[in-house]
Order: C-alpha cells, then sequence, then structure tokens
C-alpha cells in the first residue's frame, strides 16, 4: 500500500479500509445476492464496485462501475446482463495512487482466461512485495492492466505449470507477502482464501440450504438470509463445487495475527469477529478506557458513529450521563458536491453539528475511534466550545496511531501522524483540550477478550499502527527506505 495525499474535505481524519469481497454459489441470480452483500459492505470501499458471474450458457459476464453499489447495482438492465449460479463482488478504496484517481481498469474482480478456463478474483488486504512481484512478472513478458496489487495474482496463476485453478492460486499466493482474504471464481468453482496470519478477514455462510456465500463481514450475509458457518481459518482455502465445501492447507502453519483495528474501527458494529460482538467489543472498549482514564465531567458524547459503542461503555462505567451532544448529517455522502474553497473552510461543519441545547455551560467527555492527523479533532473542539461547553476532555478508543498500515488499510506516511512525533500531553496541548487519553494496547486487548493483555512475546493481533511491530516485513517500503521500528 502507498500512502497518498488527501484530496477530501470531509473524511481527512480516519484510517480508511481498502475493500469488502463477496462470492455466491449454488443459486439462481447469483449476481443479485452479490450485489446486496456488497450494499452491506459499502463502508468497506465507496469508490467503485464490481461484481462478476458465471452461466453455463453465456459464460463469464462483468461490470464494474465507480460509485456506491446503490447508484449502479440496483438497476434492472444491468443486472440481467450477470447470470448465472455463481458470482463473487468486490468494493474498493484504492491504496494505491492519489485519492479520486482510482480509474476503472483498476476496479475488481480482475478476470483471466487460463489454458483450463476462466478464473476471476477480487482481493482485500495488502502485497507488500508487489513491486518486487511486478518488476520480476514485467521483465519475463507480462502486460499489466491495472496500477492495482491485486493484479499481480492473476499474472502468478497464468506461469503456474500447475493444471486446475485452485493449485495454480496456490503456486500464486506462495509468492505472495503481506495481507489477503480472497474470494475467486472458475466456471464450477467458488475459492476463498485467507494468509497464512489472517489479517483479513473472511467468512462462510450457507444460503437456503443449497447455496453457499463467502464475505467479508457477517453482516452482508445477513442482509440475504444467509446463516454464518464459520470464519476461513488463518491459512485457509476453500473451493466450492457442487454444493460440496473441501479445506486445503496450501500454507505452513503460523500464528495468526488478526487486525485488531477491525474491532476498533473498520468492521460494522453488527458483525461478528472471532466469535466475538463488534458492538459488545466496542462498548468493552470504552469500559476499559473509563477505569483507565478517569475524569468528571457533565456527560459523555460520542463522535458519530463509530465513536458510539465505546462512548456508551464509558458512560455505563463511569456513571456519567449518555447524550448525543454531537449530531451527524446522515444525508451527506462522501461525494457531495465539488468543494470550494469556502466550503472547505466549513470542513467537518457539514458532515457534524453539535446539539447546544444539551452542552452549553457542560464539562464533555468526547469519545472518538482514534486520531490519526488531529485536524477533525481540532475542528470538533472547536464547534463545542462554541456551542459553550465549559470543558472538552478527548478519550480515544484505540492507542495513538504512530505507524501505517502496509496490509490494506489507507494511512498517511508516518510523518503526518500525529502520534508519530508527540507524546500524548504534546498531542493534548496541539488539539487544545482540557484532556487527553488513549486506551492503553494492553486494555485494548482487555476489550477483545484477552483477560492477560497483550503478549508482548508473541502478540495475538496484528497492532502494527499503535506498536510498530511488523508481522510481515514490508519489503517493498523498506526497499525505498522506510525504517522499521526495530531498525530505528
Amino acid at each position: 500500500m502507498r500512502a497518498r495525499p488527501f484530496a477530501h474535505p470531509f473524511d481527512d481524519d480516519k484510517l480508511h479500509e481498502e475493500c469488502g469481497v463477496f462470492g455466491v454459489s449454488g443459486v439462481a441470480d447469483a449476481a443479485n445476492f452479490v450485489a446486496l452483500g456488497l450494499h452491506a459492505l459499502q463502508h468497506r470501499g465507496q469508490e467503485a464496485g464490481g461484481i462478476v458471474s458465471h452461466d453455463a450458457t453465456a459464460g463469464f459476464n462483468s461490470a464494474r462501475r465507480m460509485g456506491y453499489v446503490r447508484d449502479n447495482f440496483t438497476k434492472a438492465s444491468l443486472m440481467e446482463t450477470l447470470p448465472g449460479p455463481l458470482a463473487i463482488g468486490h468494493v474498493r478504496y484504492s491504496t494505491t495512487g492519489a485519492k479520486g484517481t482510482t480509474q476503472l481498469r483498476d476496479v475488481q474482480p480482475f478476470f483471466g482466461e487460463f489454458s483450463m478456463g476462466g478464473a476471476a478474483i477480487a482481493h482485500n488486504g495488502n502485497i507488500t512485495n508487489a513491486d518486487a512481484l511486478r518488476r520480476e512478472l514485467i521483465g519475463a513478458g507480462s502486460i499489466f492492466q491495472s496500477a492495482s496489487d491485486s493484479e499481480c495474482i492473476i499474472h502468478l496463476m497464468a506461469r503456474s505449470l500447475q493444471r486446475k485453478v485452485p493449485d495454480r492460486m496456490q503456486d500464486a499466493l506462495r509468492r505472495v507477502e503481506g495481507a489477503f482474504s480472497i474470494v475467486a471464481m472458475t466456471r464450477t468453482k467458488l475459492i476463498g482464501v485467507r494468509d497464512p496470519l489472517g489479517v483479513r478477514p473472511l467468512v462462510l455462510g450457507r444460503l437456503d440450504g443449497c447455496g453457499w456465500v463467502l464475505s467479508s463481514e457477517t453482516c452482508a450475509l445477513d442482509i440475504i438470509g444467509a446463516a454464518f458457518v464459520r470464519e476461513i481459518e488463518p491459512g485457509e482455502m476453500v473451493v466450492i463445487e457442487n454444493g460440496e465445501v473441501a479445506s486445503h492447507r496450501p500454507f505452513a502453519p503460523q500464528k495468526p495475527r488478526f487486525c485488531i483495528f477491525e474491532h476498533v474501527y473498520f468492521s460494522r458494529p453488527d458483525s461478528i469477529l472471532g466469535g466475538r460482538s463488534v458492538y459488545e467489543t466496542r462498548r468493552a472498549i470504552g469500559v476499559e478506557l473509563a477505569r483507565e482514564a478517569p475524569v468528571e465531567a457533565d456527560l459523555v458524547c460520542p463522535v458519530p458513529d463509530s465513536g458510539t459503542p465505546a462512548a456508551i461503555g464509558y458512560s455505563q462505567e463511569s456513571g456519567i450521563p449518555y447524550a448525543m451532544g454531537i449530531i451527524r448529517n446522515q444525508y451527506m455522502g462522501r461525494t457531495f458536491i465539488e468543494p470550494t474553497e469556502q466550503i472547505r473552510n466549513m470542513g467537518v461543519r457539514l458532515k457534524l453539528n453539535v446539539n447546544r441545547a444539551l452542552i452549553r455551560g457542560k464539562r464533555v467527555v468526547l469519545v472518538d475511534d482514534s486520531v490519526v492527523r488531529g485536524t477533525t479533532s481540532i475542528k470538533i473542539r472547536e464547534m463545542v466550545l462554541d456551542a459553550g461547553a465549559a470543558e472538552v476532555h478527548f478519550r480515544i478508543a484505540s492507542p495513538p496511531t504512530a505507524w501505517p498500515c502496509f496490509y490494506g488499510v489507507d494511512t498517511p506516511d508516518r510523518d503526518k501522524l500525529l502520534a508519530s512525533s508527540m507524546s500524548e500531553e504534546e498531542m493534548c496541548a496541539h488539539l487544545g483540550v482540557d484532556s487527553l487519553r488513549f486506551i492503553s494496547l494492553n486494555g485494548l486487548y482487555r476489550a477483545t477478550g484477552e483477560a492477560q493483555g497483550r503478549n508482548n512475546a508473541s502478540p495475538q493481533h496484528c497492532d502494527a499502527c499503535f506498536s510498530g511491530d511488523y508481522p510481515v516485513i514490508p519489503s517493498d517500503r523498506v526497499a525505498q527506505g522506510f525504517c522499521l521500528k526495530a531498525a530505528e
């Protein structure tokens, strides 16, 4: 993943997901179910989406569009071009190039014709050795059609000497470093794979007793009425054909390192991760935060919407009343209008508004999921004080984000991360609030169900954005001069 300059004035202080994947096999008009699943996964990527389907008569068909699923894949005229009982889809938030420069050629799923037939692939995550692989493949004659690192997998599959597509995929993925949850398809097979560390999520569902579903999150199973069966295990490949699921283990076993920030922010609160409710984990984060960072105040208010469960937990544990002190404009999409300089100056006020009558004269605890650059936090503090709050205290439901992610999450370069150069006290002064506290890394682990906190000798999760402990060396970035924590 390459961090990129931010060009949009409304979401400039959050980490952004890269994408979501969804696949369905064994039901009529599978693409319609995929479209519904992608709609439920829209929070994981809002720049573009795509679907590939297969029908015995019509063969492979694909549709890739810029923008929201609801604006494209709800049109009957488009969905009629995607017949068949087998389909996969993808929603994209790019991490390559500058934001807003996503081109249609970069939109997944990618499709390739091989000697044994066609195959399509959709990828959630990031290949950390993609630059080296791309140079090698181009040098050997491969011609790339996109800027996406995921296309490397298709080219590696094409060069494999194996006869079957699943075997070719195993060959390809053994060359790949980083994080990947993949859904893929041939004419007859639906395939799901997670990398050996299981950094990104992937689950298996059952639909109407005859169909099978692969999804980034369980919330997308709910929208189509599918039953959650289980998570795809780290390092596992499942191949679904003729209504049967076969499990394979193509990689050497490793200790899992699931992304802990999925619990904090990325996944929807109505999803289940590792057998735990995401909502309940976020509420537990608020409880831990109240224990670690108490403060005398009159109200606990979430920064909507991602701070809401943690704010509820903080209120319950502290006894300070919970209140909706900030209201989110639910109808302002990420595209809205072309921002003029005047609108840029309005900034976060277009998205959030303070409930003045509620907070006037009150000491307010604002609970948010993270602080990245700090720009939005400053604007929110100004809004709350302008509305008459007596004090503003920030409580953050994650540790300080001091390191960039290289596993499929869009983050700024390290020097743009506030916590990379400031202590908690310095950040408090920079933001201009009465107090600022982050949950500790151990507290975050306790909230996710690890009663003893983080095992520093062998961490249970990928928490590199907080700790600088990268479970997979980002070889492309190291080659470009990025200094790992151990080398500093």
